[in-house]
C-alpha cells in the first residue's frame, strides 16, 4: 500500500458534475479530484475518431446495455469527462421537466426552485460562451437538415453550443484541436485547479471506506498501486453509471441505487445528395429539430470524421471501396428518444458493470415514427435516398410512400435497429423521501454520512434533451449544499 493522501473533500470523477463542484467548493477547502483516465495532450485531440474511442471513450464506446437488444452506452473516460468528446450541446432544463419532477415529488421544489435555476443557467452561458451556431460554421449537413424542418413545418433552430471561436472542423467528437470548446479540462477545472485543487488522472477509485455508514475515506487504485484517501466527505461524480455501481460496491446506499436508469436511447440515418455534404465538415452538431419535443422525440444533424464514416459502411471488397468514395456525398442525422423504459446498473462478475434496459413497446413506436419523420426531412431537402439500416424493413427509402411503409410495417423488434443510448440518469435519483429515491433534496446519499451525488444519476427521470447545463447547475446547487453542511462557507 502507498503513503495515504488526505484531503477535506474528495470528488470522484472531472466531467461536468466533478468540475462544477470542484470550481465552487476549492476556494474553501483542501480537496482531490480523482479521474480514471487521462489528461488528453493537446496533440492527441481531433486526430480521428479511432483514436479518439481508443483514449477518450470509456471502453472504446463499447460499454452496452443488456437487454432484448444490446446497446451502446456512449462515454467519455478523459479529464473534463464527456465534455471533452460531445458535441457540446448546451440546453437549460425546460421548465416542463422540472414541473413534472416537482408534481410528482413536491418535496423537491425548494431545491429547483425556477428563479435559482435560471439564474445558475445565466452564469454557465456566460463562463462557457453558450450561443447558438452560427451558419457560417454550420456546414451542409446541419443546414439540409434545417431544410427539410422548413419543408415540413417543424421547429428548428441552431443548437446553442459551448465554444468560443469555433472554426467548424466538425471534430468535436474527437475532442477539439483548436481549443475552441469550452470543456472542462478548460474551464472549470481550470478554475478549481488555480483555487488550490489538485486533479489526480488514472486514478480509479475502487470503494468508498467507511465505518458503518459513515465515511473515512477512498480506497484508489493509482498508476502506482493502490493507495487509501483520507478525508471527510466523498462527492460522487462519475456518472449514472459508475456512481450507483461504486456505492453498491462500497455498501452504501438504499435499494432505489442502481435502479430506474433512464437514457436517450436514439437511431440514426443516412441520406445521399447529388451535391457533396462532407459531414465531416462544419459544426459537428450545429441544427436541431425541436417540434416534437413534446412528444418526446429530437432530432440533430449528426457529423463524424471520415475514419468513423468509413467504418460505418457496410460490404467487404470493391463494394466497400465503392461506398468509400461515394462518402462525401451522405448526410447523416439522428433522433433521440425520451424513452420511458427504466433499467438497472450493478457491478458485474465478468465485467466491471452489468447494465439491464430494454425500451419499451410504446417507446419503439415512438423511434418507428422518429425516423420515418427524419427520413421525411430528408427527402424534402433534397436526398436522392435515405437508409434506414433496419433489418426486415426496406433498405432505402426513396419516395414518400416508402416511408409510409416503412412507419406502418417496419418492424419493432430492438433487435432489428442499430441504436445507441446517451445521457442517462435516474440511478441514484432524487426524492424527499428514501422509500422514494436514492439520495435527498440535499443530495445527501440516504444511509451514509457524509457522501453526496452530484452527477444526472440525481435526475429523477431523462429530460428529453442535452443534460450537460442542467448537470452543471445541478452540480453547484450540490456543492452549495456540501459547503454547507460541512459549514465550509
Amino acid at each position: 500500500m502507498n503513503p495515504a493522501l488526505t484531503c477535506e473533500v474528495a470528488i470522484v470523477g472531472s466531467g461536468p458534475a466533478g468540475a462544477a463542484v470542484a470550481r465552487h467548493i476549492a476556494p474553501l477547502c483542501q480537496i482531490i479530484v480523482f479521474e480514471e483516465g487521462s489528461r488528453a495532450k493537446p496533440a492527441d485531440l481531433g486526430r480521428d475518431g479511432f483514436f479518439a474511442l481508443a483514449h477518450l471513450y470509456r471502453d472504446l464506446g463499447g460499454v452496452v446495455a443488456q437487454g432484448r437488444a444490446l446497446i451502446p452506452l456512449i462515454q467519455g473516460r478523459a479529464v473534463g469527462g464527456g465534455s471533452v468528446i460531445n458535441g457540446a450541446i448546451s440546453w437549460r432544463l425546460p421548465a416542463d421537466v422540472r414541473d413534472g419532477w416537482v408534481a410528482a415529488d413536491p418535496g423537491l421544489a425548494e431545491v429547483l426552485e425556477p428563479r435559482r435555476l435560471e439564474a445558475l443557467f445565466d452564469g454557465i452561458e456566460r463562463d462557457l460562451d453558450i450561443a447558438p451556431t452560427p451558419d457560417a460554421i454550420a456546414g451542409p449537413n446541419n443546414l439540409l437538415l434545417a431544410k427539410g424542418a422548413v419543408a415540413l413545418g417543424l421547429e428548428h433552430r441552431p443548437i446553442a453550443r459551448n465554444t468560443a471561436g469555433c472554426l467548424g472542423s466538425g471534430q468535436c467528437l474527437e475532442g477539439c484541436p483548436h481549443g475552441a470548446k469550452r470543456s472542462m479540462d478548460r474551464t472549470y477545472l481550470r478554475d478549481a485547479e488555480a483555487a488550490g485543487a489538485q486533479i489526480l488522472p488514472d486514478h480509479k477509485v475502487l470503494r468508498v471506506l467507511h465505518h458503518r455508514g459513515a465515511v473515512r475515506g477512498l480506497l484508489v487504485q493509482s498508476p502506482q498501486g493502490p493507495v487509501e484517501v483520507h478525508c471527510k466527505a466523498v462527492v460522487l461524480a462519475a456518472s449514472a453509471l459508475q456512481s450507483p455501481a461504486l456505492l453498491q460496491k462500497s455498501g452504501l446506499g438504499n435499494r432505489h441505487v442502481g435502479r430506474h436508469l433512464m437514457g436517450h436511447p436514439g437511431a440514426s440515418l443516412t441520406g445521399r445528395f447529388a451535391e457533396p455534404v462532407r459531414m465531416w465538415r462544419g459544426a459537428t452538431q450545429g441544427r436541431e429539430v425541436i417540434g416534437l419535443r413534446k412528444e418526446g422525440l429530437k432530432f440533430e444533424a449528426l457529423g463524424y470524421d471520415a475514419v468513423l464514416a468509413a467504418m460505418r459502411q457496410k460490404g467487404v471488397g470493391a463494394p466497400l471501396a465503392r461506398a468509400i468514395d461515394d462518402l462525401d456525398h451522405w448526410a447523416h442525422w439522428g433522433v433521440a428518444l425520451r424513452a420511458e423504459a427504466e433499467g438497472t446498473v450493478r457491478p458485474g462478475l465478468l465485467t466491471p458493470l452489468q447494465v439491464r434496459y430494454g425500451l419499451t413497446p410504446a417507446d419503439m413506436h415512438k423511434l418507428r415514427r422518429g425516423v420515418a419523420v427524419m427520413a421525411r426531412m430528408m427527402l424534402a431537402a433534397g436526398a436522392e435516398l435515405a437508409t434506414p439500416g433496419v433489418h426486415g424493413a426496406a433498405a432505402e427509402l426513396r419516395t414518400s410512400e416508402d416511408v409510409d411503409r416503412f412507419e406502418r410495417e417496419a418492424p419493432l423488434d430492438p433487435r432489428a435497429w442499430p441504436m445507441a443510448m446517451t445521457h442517462l440518469f435516474g440511478t441514484c435519483r432524487m426524492a424527499s423521501d428514501p422509500q422514494r429515491g436514492a439520495v435527498g433534496p440535499d443530495f445527501a446519499v440516504y444511509g451514509a454520512k457524509g457522501v453526496w451525488v452530484a452527477d444526472s444519476s440525481v435526475f429523477p427521470s431523462n429530460t428529453g434533451v442535452n443534460p450537460q447545463t442542467s448537470i452543471l447547475a445541478l452540480a453547484t446547487l450540490c456543492a452549495q449544499s456540501l459547503a454547507r453542511q460541512l459549514q465550509l462557507a
